[in-house]
Parts: structure tokens; sequence; C-alpha cells
């Protein structure tokens, strides 16, 4: 899909959750649950969602809201998330829980505390909100204990950065402005950037950062490092790198495949095909300052892809210059000279070069 601005946006499992919270709040008021709900986002949106379930005992309300995420692919599209609202006692004010197929955080560096359900600081706001507004409506205050689970959220959780994050028990309820935007960049540098904090508060000198999941692979055989401290960066190799300025690691190796690298080396940040592209009459220059032939030069200026002048060059120390290069280049970006590492990684996870920092 090529043309955003056909795509349909979704709403955030924070949006789903406030929706749920508002519609029991409201039932237990007064006995009924409004449906549709309609909640009022951080940027003055207002959605409306239907009610998949809804439930009301005594003492508690429960509504379920199955998530549209749009077109995104996004890994909870479909989910059923489920709020439940319990009242609490005059001033207490609303407090959180994790329920089935909500994680709960175990490591410090995240904006949660460990122990703490991991529901972010977005979707409690727009929480609080949407019970302030009931509260209101009904001339009474908004105490209430609100749980959010999301059946079968542990399984889909192996999907996501939880695990790597130290979130354990299920999914993250997110959102900071309610609304999923299709192919979102940000997503996923904000997952890079919260990586990067989980690693630093729990003390690693070396984290490894990966295109992809047969560099990582590759990486951690050849460093030996936990989970926790591999970073999927994807193509976001800039937004990693300027992140890192502000908060730095005394060691990081990038690890990707040549293709990437040859990006990298060029001076692209962005690695992703659709906005970056490899110089090949650069790459033949390249090849040549490693000692290759004037055939292999002029074949190399007409290839088609990076593989195959990788082909070209042979036994040729082509992929070391890549990897040289990459790093001057990852170097420029942090302004930390010493602290990068390339690992340049073919297509079945051998190791082709290693430049180290220093």
């Amino acid at each position: 899909m090529n043309d955003k601005t056909t795509l349909r946006k979704g709403w955030t499992t924070g949006a789903c959750a406030a929706a749920g919270a508002k519609a029991a709040f409201e039932a237990l008021l007064t006995g009924r649950f409004p449906d549709p709900v309609t909640i009022r986002l951080p940027r003055g949106e207002r959605p409306s969602f239907v009610l998949a379930e809804q439930s009301l005992e005594a003492h508690g309300a429960a509504a379920g809201i199955v998530k549209d995420a749009g077109d995104d692919p996004d890994v909870t599209h479909g989910v059923l998330v489920r709020t439940s609202v319990r009242m609490t006692p005059a001033g207490s004010g609303v407090a959180f829980k994790a329920g089935p197929g909500v994680g709960t955080v175990t490591r410090p560096g995240l904006p949660l505390a460990p122990g703490e359900p991991a529901i972010n600081s977005g979707p409690r706001a727009m929480i609080a909100d949407a019970l302030a507004d009931v509260a209101e409506t009904h001339d009474t205050r908004a105490d209430a204990e609100v749980t959010v689970s999301i059946p079968g959220g542990e399984t889909l959780a192996e999907k996501t950065w939880n695990p790597r994050l130290g979130i354990v028990g299920g999914l993250s309820v997110l959102g900071t402005t309610g609304v999923v935007v299709p192919y979102s960049c940000s997503a996923w540098i904000h997952s890079i950037h919260r990586g990067i904090d989980v690693a630093r508060a729990n003390g690693f000198t070396h984290v490894v950062a990966a295109t992809g999941k047969t560099s990582e692979r590759a990486a951690r055989d050849r460093f030996d490092l936990p989970l926790e401290a591999m970073i999927d960066m994807g193509d976001f190799a800039g937004g990693m790198l300027k992140y890192l300025r502000r908060h730095p690691v005394p060691r990081v190796t990038i690890a990707g495949g040549f293709a990437k690298m040859v990006k990298l080396a060029q001076g692209n940040l962005d690695l992703h095909s659709a906005r970056s592209q490899v110089d090949f009459a650069r790459l033949a220059e390249t090849l040549a300052g490693v000692g290759a032939d004037g055939a292999q030069v002029a074949r190399a200026r007409k290839a088609n892809t990076a593989a195959e002048v990788l082909d070209i060059a042979g036994t040729l120390p082509l992929a070391q210059a890549i990897a040289d290069d990459a790093r001057k280049n990852a170097q420029k970006a942090t302004r930390d000279d010493g602290a990068i590492e390339i690992m340049v990684v073919g297509r079945t996870g051998q190791v082709l070069a290693l430049s180290e920092a220093g």
C-alpha cells in the first residue's frame, strides 16, 4: 500500500480501555450501559465504540470492546479489551490493575516502576478523564479501581517487545493519542528508545541493534548477550543513533545484512528500501578501493543488487570496507567516537565482517 492517504486509522488499546471504563462506570452509577459509548481523546477526537460484552454486579461492572486498529498491521487488532470498574472509598482516586493478558513491569528503565501494571501513562490519563466526565455528569467523584484484561494477551505478547523489556504476563496497554496511524514509524522508534532505557537502567554495557532476526541471532551467538540487551532496530538506524547521543551505552553493535550496511556506509540513516537506495557507483568505487580490477568494477556499476556486487568481490574484503565506513557514519550520528561497531551478516547468518569500536 503506497498511498498512505487511503489507509484507515484505528484506535489504540488505551482508547478501547478508556471507552470500556466509561461504559462500566456509567453502568455502576445508573444501572445502564451506554452503547455505543463515546469518549474524548487528547487531541479532541470523539470516537464511539460498540460494546462487545457487558456485565453488571453489585460492586462492579465490566465492558468489553473489540479493538479496531484500522489498516495498521497491529498484533492486537481484533482483540477484546475488557475493562472492569469497582468503586473505592471517597478520595481514593483512580487505581489501576493488570487483569489476565495485561503485563506487569519487572525491570527498571520504563516510565512505570517495577510492579506496576503495564498500562502506560497516556491510557491512564484517558481512562481517568473518561471516569471524570461520568462523575461530573452525575455529581459524584471518580474513585475507582480499574482493571484491564486482554484475553489471549499473554500469547500475543510473545510477538512484541515486552519480553525483552521485562514486561511479563501479557501485553502493554498503549496509546498516547488514542489513534493508530497506519504503518506509523513513531511506534517502532518509541520501542527502540524504551529498549535502550531498559538496557541502561539494568546496567548493560553492551547492546546489539539488529536490522532483523537473522542478524540478531548471529549477534547473540557471537556475544552471548541476554535478550534484554538486543534492540530490534529494523530500518530505523537514525532513530536509534540520535537517541544514543543523549542516552549513551558504552558499547553498541549494529548488526545487519550487507545491503542495509551499504546504505549506512553511504550515509543513509533510514535503511528502508522505500526511503533509501544503494548507490552502485559509490559501491563500485569502494570495491575498487579494496583491489578489484577494472572488469569487476564495471560489472559492479551495472549490478542490480548489493548482493550481486558482494558476489563480484569474491574474496576481496568488500564487506569489511563497508563495515568500516558504516561505523564512521554511525559515529558521526552519535557524536561519540569509539562506542559503535558494525557487524555485517550474510543471508544464512554467517558474520561477513566486524568493524570493532575504538
